[in-house]
């Protein structure tokens, strides 16, 4: 019996200190792609592994996703189909990111992207600035990410809605569901944050569609996946003026390409997918817990569910 890991941008040595803290000498560790014996390996602690690694290992009873967003491990030749595959799910949110998001959704509030663009063009306009109260805030997903940043921008005083796979009662928050939800609530969002898992669904959902209608001058977050937009339809809407600021922290293809039209453009704000870390010893005390559940003949308590993709 041996665990493997695949760090990927997580570190290494921390990554090993957390297992041998949560898991003790019982679980012998292999570094990707050291793997040795591949029939000794029941338990994977990975990151974006590579297509076909995990297939290749018989005896895998349980495979742990270092990252929320399990795309990568669902696609053709990720984890086999009847293996469990398990994703952190940290409580009340990851509060990395819920910093990330009130700051961004400030700043757009504000308008400084704007402001900071007049400054480049030497250009003095002031602009009647809103309470917060009169800011209408705009939730693409209302999951373990999503939700709790919601919730921090309502106590700030902010107008926040959103829309998920079911309606649910939320305390000062109106959750849509449906296509009819998901119109009313683009209609309502002057800032709009995405905040979506990557699945067949929702993948190019932000398209040219979705972003007219938008009310003329909305903002858009995007702290999902870069493959939730379509750029070139993002680009155009900039272009327009329908969209005023887009703030970028994901992206298609990464790192960012010298050449992407994103770098400078001058109503996009781009960070490198720096929202947020991973909490390596939260992960890995949570994939522990899930170890011995199986161990015991138990079902992991955090299964992805593969039909919806997450």
């Amino acid at each position: 019996m041996a665990l493997l890991l695949h760090a990927g941008p997580v570190p290494l040595p921390e990554l090993r200190a957390a297992v041998q803290a949560h898991c003790g000498d019982e679980l012998p560790v292999r570094i990707w792609p050291d793997v040795g014996d591949a029939a000794e390996i029941e338990f994977a602690l990975v990151s974006r592994i590579p297509h076909g690694a995990l297939q290749a290992l018989p005896r895998l009873r349980l495979v742990g996703s270092l990252h929320a967003g399990v795309d990568h491990l669902l696609r053709e030749g990720g984890v086999p189909a009847a293996v469990p595959l398990t994703r952190p799910v940290p409580q009340g949110g990851d509060v990395l990111m819920n910093e990330y998001v009130l700051t961004q959704v400030l700043q757009l509030h504000r308008e400084l992207p704007a402001y900071a663009l007049d400054q480049r063009e030497g250009r003095w306009r002031k602009r009647a600035p809103l309470a917060v109260r009169e800011r209408r805030v705009g939730f693409l997903g209302f999951g373990a990410m999503a939700a709790p940043a919601a919730r921090l921008l309502r106590q700030v005083g902010f107008d926040v809605a959103a829309w998920a796979r079911r309606a649910r009662a939320e305390d000062g928050i109106h959750v849509f569901e449906g296509a009819a939800g998901l119109q009313a609530l683009l209609a309502r969002s002057q800032i709009l944050v995405n905040l979506l898992p990557l699945t067949p669904d929702t993948e190019n959902l932000i398209d040219a569609r979705l972003l007219a209608q938008l009310p003329r001058g909305a903002s858009l977050l995007n702290v999902g996946r870069g493959e939730h937009v379509v750029d070139a339809d993002l680009l155009a809407a900039l272009d327009s003026g329908h969209l005023a600021t887009a703030v970028l922290d994901v992206f298609r293809h990464e790192p960012l390409p010298p050449d992407s039209p994103f770098w400078q453009h001058p109503r996009v704000v781009v960070t490198p997918h720096a929202c947020r870390r991973v909490d390596i010893d939260d992960v890995v005390a949570q994939f522990a817990q899930e170890v011995a559940r199986v161990q015991a003949g138990l079902p992991p308590l955090r299964a992805v569910d593969r039909a919806v993709g997450y």
